[in-house]
């Protein structure tokens, strides 16, 4: 019995140490140093020959001191790159992506498609909007909550994509005839502030991180403003989504209902054109963010005749963006914060950063750009602490660009070399191997 007894002693501790060495070297395995000619860190430093040290899928320091890379740890050599956080586009709809199918518009084949059709064909854009350097998402409307499925697909490694916050569906008014028989209501659709706040009630229990609020006309091809929603209306919703810890965007294509929206503590404001020097300075003192998303009507210039846009689309569009520029400078120059927001949607996947040259035309420096896209965008979040800069316990989401972005915003647009988000590679456009 003793001798049984010393036996099972002796294999207890083999086994012990055999698996402390298996998870040494699954912790060894995880371990990777990154290695950056320069690396702008989001938090007012410009490294030079910087070692990203990852463990995991969060950082675990920041350095430039050879010896301080862990013993078989992966060494992935970028120093020809210069490294930035993981970018955020806080302005996106991923599951409406289309293929641009000849003689079919991309409007009718978003329409036409079946839900299970969209989420598949969303997994491109995901893969595109990854290769420009984004990493993260804030997505502001889809159908049939196809915006969650994407979001959990993603987070439970079974679909490649950026991280994703969502707000299934967005809070609009009715705008459809009414139809004899028996006919469900869209989801979204609220009218007066009970449906407004029953409608907001059911984003939440469906899951959404965020909530969106149309608070006028304005989309695609139309470039109207008008008000939809009552101050009341909009104040129940902004005020109901902060007691269930929810942010909320509001959508206003012009000023009034940018104004009651930024009134009502509204935390983003949505393409907002045309607003007076009272409401912009509201916001800027409430740190009201401002996502403009000046490119997306660029974007629906270039492709309106394949997205299916009727004529005269581009004189409407052409004549707005100026009006959306110059209230962003306005809106810059008094202090507001901005944060990066594509509207991308149809093909527009993967041009995602094209708005930081809008910003920079609107007079910020580049630096000031990239800040719209990491830091701010990560407090627009709530996620200041853990997405948007390169530190010591945030995310590992890396991004490898050839140049100099701080001297040159374009260099962000064309030239992402190398992605990693939370720890793995997603992107690897350089002959660069780990060792």
């Amino acid at each position: 019995m003793k001798l049984i007894r010393t036996c099972l002693a002796v294999l207890f501790l083999v086994f012990c140490v055999m698996g402390l060495r298996a998870q040494a070297k699954s912790d060894a395995k995880s371990l990777k140093a990154v290695r950056f000619g320069k690396l702008w860190d989001a938090k007012g430093k410009l490294w030079t020959n910087a070692i990203v040290i990852v463990d995991g899928d969060r950082i675990r320091s920041v350095t430039t001191d050879l010896s301080a890379i862990p013993p078989g740890a992966e060494i992935i050599d970028l120093s020809k790159y210069t490294g930035l956080p993981g970018l955020i586009d806080a302005h996106t709809h991923m599951t409406m992506y289309t293929d641009e199918t000849p003689g079919e518009p991309m409007l009718k084949q978003l329409t036409s498609n079946p839900p299970a059709v969209e989420l598949f064909l969303a997994r491109k854009g995901a893969m595109r909007t990854l290769e420009a350097g984004v990493t993260t998402v804030r997505d502001l409307g889809a159908d049939q909550y196809l915006d969650i499925a994407m979001r959990d697909l993603i987070n439970r490694g079974e679909m490649i994509g950026p991280r994703m916050f969502v707000c299934g569906y967005g809070l609009y008014i009715t705008n459809t005839p009414y139809k004899p028989g028996m006919n469900p209501p869209a989801g979204g659709i609220a009218d007066g502030v009970p449906e407004v706040l029953k409608s907001l009630r059911q984003q939440v229990a469906a899951g959404a991180d965020v909530i969106k609020m149309y608070a006028s006309t304005g989309t695609d091809d139309d470039v109207t403003g008008f008000q939809t929603y009552s101050y009341e209306e909009i104040k129940a919703a902004v005020d109901a989504a902060h007691q269930f810890g929810k942010k909320i965007a509001i959508h206003s294509y012009g000023p009034d209902g940018a104004r009651d929206a930024v009134r009502a503590g509204t935390d983003s404001l949505e393409h907002a054109t045309d607003m007076d020097d009272a409401t912009i300075q509201a916001m800027a003192k409430r740190g009201t963010f401002y996502v403009p998303t000046i490119d997306h009507n660029r974007y629906y210039i270039d492709n309106g005749d394949k997205i299916g846009y009727a004529k005269g689309y581009k004189e409407k569009l052409q004549a707005f963006i100026p009006r959306n520029l110059e209230t962003a400078r306005k809106a810059h120059k008094a202090g507001v914060k901005f944060a990066m927001g594509s509207d991308a949607i149809y093909t527009m996947f993967g041009e995602n950063t094209r708005e930081l040259s809008w910003f920079v035309k609107a007079g910020m420096t580049p630096e000031q750009a990239l800040r719209t896209a990491t830091k701010n965008a990560a407090e627009l979040l709530g996620k200041e602490k853990e997405l948007g800069a390169v530190a010591p316990g945030y995310f590992a989401d890396l991004v490898a660009v050839e140049g100099d972005p701080t001297t040159d915003i374009n260099v962000v647009l064309n030239n992402v070399k190398w992605v990693m988000k939370g720890g793995v590679i997603v992107v690897n456009k350089t002959k660069t191997e780990p060792h």
